[in-house]
């Protein structure tokens, strides 16, 4: 690549062409580095772009760029300024910072002391970067690229190693990054990556919740192939140490009946995998199918016994509720996404049992409200299902086939409960207009509204009410009681 960039539409490569000509007129040298020139050379869409100057002063650099945009300097005493540069087309954002050396004092940015060193050669400032895929260089004057330590050799080969071992145990938080970074662009760890991220296992439970959940988000949300983050935490020790409940998926039997592909770890990291192709971009939704994936079978392990000549996990379904519980809990994920998540864990296997019964619509329809009390719906319900059915290798999910999901899935259309629950239309103020006075009464003669409404459909709440009132043989007096009475 030896092309002057900024012809392509992108604006991020225009914006940072306008920094680095800037930069080259004030005497110093700005590339485009990290993930921009990562996800250029493997022909994906560069989203943002980050600018390293070298041989400037930080005062000098803040002053140029601010003759070309606003300048936003929190970060500045590490070394990075966030500055909206003017294009005819409008402000496009960058990260633009100074080469800098790191090192881990418990203090300062993350827990790093930065100090900004302008005069640093680009393989001396790649140095501190984790991965070599990250540590490369472009010039977007000339298209030069600089590869100090051999990262597109990397990505030709599809492997994930490290820059420099000495740096990279300094954070430990690299160990969930790599985990991320397998998962989206379908890499393999490279042994010695592997070996060093297990030696940093026990420094793994220094980190912030935050922290993890955040990698987390990104296997979950980006990953193309979640399970290869899944297993190379599996690997490293990553899992034992941090989350009990998935590691303890590993070694956990199936019946090779219906998991022929292996255990239950084995079968999960599928799952994850298939529910990719289930994501709609939108991060509530993807997040809540990819973490019901995730912990739908964490109940497996404590019920999973030997009978009859089978292995079964009989009411793994509830008992997934407390793992799932404390997985969540210790990541402080936010509290939205427990219920819903809870919810598609305890009731999973719905799709595949109600078809193959004889469900009445009622049925369909109090399923339809719980799901809808906890957040969640019946089609995200179908989704995690499926997956759960894809993530093994019996015949029909190799197929890709799932008769039982696509017949309850076709039931919860009929009846409207596909994206929305089933709705309380008799409200408190229709059973004080019949003249039933305030109290416990009242909430009983809602909760038998509820069970009209599930077994009829019905949505006019007189018509509703008059059906509960008369099932349970009540009267009501003609007016409320005065206070005497």
């Amino acid at each position: 690549m030896t092309e002057r960039l900024g012809d392509s539409g992108n604006p991020f490569e225009r914006a940072a062409l306008r920094v680095a000509e800037a930069v080259r007129e004030a005497g110093g040298r700005g590339l485009l580095v990290g993930g921009f020139v990562r996800d250029r050379l493997l022909g994906l869409a560069e989203k943002d772009a980050d600018v390293e100057v070298f041989g400037l002063a930080a005062a000098e650099l803040e002053a140029l760029l601010a003759r070309l945009g606003r300048v936003d300097a929190v970060g500045r005493s590490f070394g990075v300024l966030k500055v909206q540069v003017a294009l005819p087309e409008g402000s496009v954002p960058l990260d633009v910072s100074l080469p800098r050396t790191e090192s881990k004092t418990g203090r300062g940015h993350k827990g790093f002391l930065v100090t900004p060193e302008p005069g640093l050669s680009f393989r001396d400032a790649a140095r501190r970067r984790d991965f070599t895929i990250n540590a490369i260089g472009l010039d977007p004057l000339t298209g030069e690229i600089l590869d100090p330590w051999n990262g597109r050799a990397d990505l030709s080969a599809r492997r994930l190693a490290m820059v420099d071992p000495v740096t990279f145990v300094e954070d430990p938080l690299r160990v969930l990054r790599a985990a991320q970074f397998l998962a989206r662009f379908d890499l393999v760890p490279d042994p010695a990556l592997v070996e060093t991220s297990r030696g940093i296992r026990a420094s793994l439970l220094e980190l912030p919740a935050e922290r993890l959940w955040e990698e987390w988000v990104k296997l979950l949300l980006k990953g193309t192939v979640p399970s290869k983050g899944l297993v190379f935490l599996l690997e490293t020790g990553a899992l034992e140490t941090l989350h009990p409940e998935l590691f303890a998926l590993a070694g956990c039997p199936q019946d090779p009946e219906w998991h022929p592909e292996g255990d239950v770890f084995v079968h999960t990291a599928m799952a994850l995998d298939a529910a990719v192709a289930r994501r709609t971009g939108d991060p509530v939704h993807d997040l809540t199918l990819m973490l019901g994936v995730l912990a739908h079978d964490l109940g497996k392990p404590p019920t999973t016994k030997f009978e009859d000549g089978r292995w079964r996990a009989r009411g793994h379904e509830a008992a997934g509720l407390p793992p799932t519980t404390a997985f969540l809990e210790r990541l402080k994920a936010p509290h939205a996404f427990l219920a819903p998540v809870c919810a598609l864990v305890a009731d999973h296997l719905a799709p595949a049992h109600l078809s193959s019964g004889t469900p009445t619509p009622r049925t369909y329809r109090r399923l339809a409200r719980k799901l809808g009390a906890a957040g969640t719906t019946m089609e995200m319900l179908h989704a995690v299902a499926e997956s759960d059915h894809f993530g093994r290798t019996t015949p029909d999910a190799l197929a890709r086939e799932f008769p039982a999901g696509d017949a309850f899935l076709a039931a919860a259309r009929g009846l409207d409960l596909e994206k929305a629950p089933v709705v309380d239309v008799v409200l408190g103020r229709h059973v004080l207009a019949r003249g039933i006075p305030p109290g416990r009464r009242v909430g009983e003669i809602l909760a038998r509204c509820r069970d009209v409404v599930d077994e009829t459909g019905w949505t006019d709440p007189e018509r509703i009410l008059d059906r509960a009132l008369a099932a349970e043989g009540y009267s009501a007096p003609e007016a409320f009681p005065g206070p005497e009475g």
